[in-house]
C-alpha cells in the first residue's frame, strides 16, 4: 500500500479563531502552532502545509505563569557590534503582547521556508476585535488547556 501524500490544491483551509483571555502563553502558542502546521488533521504530513489559518484575539490578557513576567526577557539584535537589545516580559505584555504571543508560536514552528510560510498564517491582536469577519472564522474550544 502507499503512502498518501495530500496535494496542495486538495486542500480546505478553516478559520479558526482562538480566545486567549486566562490561557498561560505556552498553552496557547502550542495549540496555535498545532493547528497552523495542520498536526490535527488525519492527512498530515510534516513536508506540507496542511494548517489552518489561526486568529488570536485577547493576546494582552495572557497569563505568564510563576515570576516569568520579570525574569524572561525578549532579546532582539540589530546585526551590529553591541546592539543586543533586551526587553522584560512583563514590559511586552504592557506594551505589544501581541508581540510576546507572536514570538512564543514562531519559536515552536520549524525554522524553514515551509515554517515561514506557515507563520504567514497567524494574525495576533491585542483586543476581542479583528478584521477577518468576512472569512467567517470558527471559533476554536480551548476548554481543554484552559487552567484548573
Amino acid at each position: 500500500m502507499r503512502t498518501y501524500t495530500p496535494k496542495v490544491n486538495e486542500l480546505t483551509r478553516d478559520w479558526l479563531v482562538l480566545d486567549a483571555e486566562g490561557l498561560v502563553l505556552g498553552r496557547v502558542a502550542t495549540l496555535a502552532a498545532s493547528l497552523l502546521r495542520g498536526k490535527h488533521r488525519v492527512f498530515f504530513a510534516p513536508h506540507v502545509d496542511t494548517g489552518d489559518y489561526v486568529i488570536i484575539v485577547n493576546a494582552d490578557k495572557v497569563v505568564v505563569t510563576a515570576n516569568k513576567a520579570a525574569q524572561n526577557f525578549h532579546h532582539h539584535h540589530s546585526g551590529y557590534p553591541g546592539g543586543l537589545r533586551s526587553t522584560s516580559w512583563q514590559r511586552l505584555i504592557d506594551t505589544d503582547p501581541e508581540k510576546l504571543v507572536y514570538e512564543a508560536v514562531k519559536g515552536m514552528i520549524p525554522k524553514n521556508r515551509l515554517g515561514r510560510a506557515q507563520m504567514e498564517k497567524l494574525f495576533v491582536y491585542a483586543s476581542a476585535e479583528h478584521p477577518h469577519a468576512a472569512q467567517q472564522p470558527i471559533k476554536y474550544d480551548t476548554s481543554a488547556i484552559r487552567r484548573g
